[in-house]
C-alpha cells in the first residue's frame, strides 16, 4: 500500500432533516453538480441518493435522504424508514435544519430521536440569509441543549456560504480508507434512476396540489444509439384516470413541456442528445406494489 493510499479516507455522511430543509440543494452544493432532483414542494426525494464529495484526499459519500415526517400512508412510512436507515448506517449524520423556521414539531421529533443514536452528529443551519443573527445564536443553543454535536456549521445551501467550512470538516473526519469510488464519479445513482428522477422533478415543477404525490416515473430503455444521442423511454404511474388527463394536459400541452424540460436536463447531464419518449399510464394500486418500491430504490413497508 503506498503512501498516497494510506493518506486517504471515506466516509458516509447522511444529511437528514425535516422535509423542505433544502438537503438535496446542499448534497447537489457539495458535490458540485446536480445528483438529487430539487423541489419547492416538500417530500421530494423518496430514495436516498449517494453524491460523491471530494476533498482533497478524502471522498465524502453524502446519503441524501427523504425528509423525516409523520408518515400517514405506506409510501410515506417507506420514505421515512429509509432516511432512518441511511442515518443508522453512517459514519457522521448531519442535521439540516431550516433556520428561518427553527425548532419547529418535525425538527423537535427529530432530535429527540437523534439523542439516542450512537454516531457522531453534526448541526447544519441552512437559509442563514434570512435569518437574524440573535435568532440563529438563539436556536443554535436550543438545538445543542437537546443533542450533542460534535460541530455547528451556519450555511446557505443556495449560495453556498458556509459550505467550504463544513466540506473541510467533514474531509476530516472522515476515517481513514481508501476510496469507494472512482476520483471522477459524483454519484452511485444509475443514469436511468437519475433520468426518472429529472422526469419527477419536471412533474412536481408543472403539477399542483397533490398530483405529484400519487404518482411516479420509470425509466423502461435507455438505449445508446449509432449516432452518439440516447433513446429513453419513460412511463409515468398515475393511480387514476383524471390524473392521467392532467399530467397529459389539453391538447397534450403539459406532457410536451414536461418532455422537453426533462430531456433538455438530461442531455445536459450525460452530454449528449436525448430523445425521450414519456407515456403516461394509470396503475391504480402502485402505491401497494412492492416492485414499484423496489423501482424506486425504496423497501416495502409491511
Amino acid at each position: 500500500m503506498t503512501d498516497t493510499a494510506e493518506a486517504t479516507r471515506c466516509g458516509f455522511v447522511a444529511v437528514i432533516g425535516a422535509p423542505n430543509a433544502g438537503k438535496s440543494t446542499l448534497v447537489n452544493r457539495m458535490v458540485g453538480t446536480k445528483v438529487s432532483i430539487v423541489s419547492h414542494k416538500v417530500q421530494t426525494t423518496r430514495a436516498m441518493v449517494r453524491g460523491i464529495a471530494m476533498a482533497e484526499a478524502a471522498q465524502i459519500v453524502l446519503v441524501d435522504t427523504p425528509g423525516i415526517f409523520a408518515p400517514r400512508r405506506r409510501l410515506d412510512r417507506a420514505m421515512v424508514d429509509t432516511a432512518w436507515s441511511g442515518a443508522e448506517d453512517a459514519d457522521v449524520i448531519a442535521l439540516l435544519v431550516d433556520a428561518a423556521r427553527g425548532m419547529v414539531p418535525e425538527v423537535a421529533a427529530l432530535v429527540e430521536r437523534l439523542a439516542s443514536l450512537k454516531r457522531r452528529k453534526i448541526l447544519v443551519l441552512n437559509k442563514i440569509d434570512l435569518v437574524k443573527p440573535e435568532a440563529l445564536l438563539a436556536l443554535t443553543a436550543e438545538l445543542n441543549a437537546a443533542v450533542t454535536f460534535d460541530e455547528t456549521f451556519m450555511v446557505s445551501a443556495t449560495t453556498g456560504d458556509g459550505v467550504g467550512a463544513l466540506v473541510t470538516w467533514l474531509a476530516a473526519a472522515m476515517p481513514e480508507g481508501p476510496w469507494l469510488y472512482p476520483e471522477d464519479e459524483v454519484s452511485d445513482v444509475p443514469l436511468r434512476q437519475l433520468a426518472a428522477e429529472i422526469t419527477r422533478e419536471k412533474l412536481f415543477e408543472r403539477l399542483h396540489q397533490e398530483l405529484p404525490y400519487q404518482t411516479t416515473v420509470e425509466t423502461e430503455q435507455w438505449q445508446e444509439q449509432k449516432d452518439g444521442s440516447v433513446r429513453v423511454e419513460q412511463t409515468i404511474y398515475v393511480t387514476r384516470d383524471s390524473q392521467k388527463k392532467i399530467v397529459i394536459g389539453k391538447g397534450g400541452q403539459a406532457i410536451k413541456g414536461i418532455s422537453v424540460a426533462a430531456r433538455r436536463e438530461i442531455g445536459e447531464i450525460v452530454e449528449r442528445p436525448v430523445h425521450l419518449f414519456l407515456f403516461v399510464k394509470v396503475r391504480e394500486n402502485w402505491t401497494d406494489d412492492p416492485e414499484r418500491y423496489r423501482a424506486m430504490g425504496i423497501d416495502f413497508p409491511r
